[in-house]
């Protein structure tokens, strides 16, 4: 199974995930949509830096322009790109053949209900498709600490012919659950791996982040 732990804001919380043994870890890069989690190509580049190939690096984004994000991607040195926007396939096409090396990572919107709000079919360029819960109340795409209908994401997994992250509302309590209930390649986590500070900020919390990573992978061997 693999992890990937996402929204990592500073190299504390990269360490953090590679204590923790994450295959994967997601740095926010370029906003539209609201969050409280990206950062600025700078940031990003001293967090990929630092990883330095210990594992992967995936710059997640809201962009639409593929200039800018050939741009960012080629400034901050990540080997995924994780495209969390409704971006023309065109735009796509630009990224592909500039960046032949680095992984496409495309998104699709699942309300709660388990309603897929994505027209897979005009998706033409992906390495892997990511299931996230979409919040229309917030504008939030993703981190919305929010599950969708697992059954229905298990048939859409089953559909789909490129490997398949599971997010949406995942935590360490049921990450296993959830991997058993819809058989993904890989389980992407945000808020369920995050706690209040005594300053109320909500941060990464290094039990939490171990504990998914462990119970993720430990789920398979059962």
């Amino acid at each position: 199974m693999v992890v990937k732990i996402c929204a990592n804001r500073s190299i504390e919380d990269a360490q953090m995930c590679l204590d923790a043994g994450a295959d994967v870890i997601g740095l926010l890069v370029g906003q539209k949509h609201n969050s409280v989690d990206f950062i600025d190509k700078f940031k990003a580049k001293e967090i990929a830096d630092f990883v330095g190939g210990r594992c992967d690096v995936s710059m997640v984004t809201h962009l639409t322009n593929a200039d800018e994000i050939i741009s960012l991607s080629r400034f901050i040195g990540n080997n995924i790109i994780q495209l969390h926007s409704d971006i023309s396939e065109k735009e796509v096409e630009k990224i592909v053949k500039a960046l032949p090396n680095v992984k496409l990572v495309r998104l699709i919107h699942v309300f709660k209900s388990g309603e897929d709000l994505t027209d897979i079919s005009k998706i033409k360029y992906a390495d892997y498709f990511l299931l996230d819960s979409f919040n229309q109340k917030t504008d939030q795409v993703g981190g919305t600490g929010l599950t969708h209908d697992w059954n229905v994401s298990r048939e859409i997994i089953k559909s789909l012919n490129k490997p398949c992250f599971l997010a949406g509302g995942l935590n360490p309590d049921n990450v296993c659950e959830a991997i058993k209930a819809t058989e993904p390649y890989g389980v992407d986590v945000n808020s369920g791996c995050k706690s209040i500070n005594a300053n109320g900020v909500s941060k990464k919390d290094p039990l939490k982040v171990k504990q998914f990573v462990e119970n993720a992978k430990n789920c398979c061997k059962k």
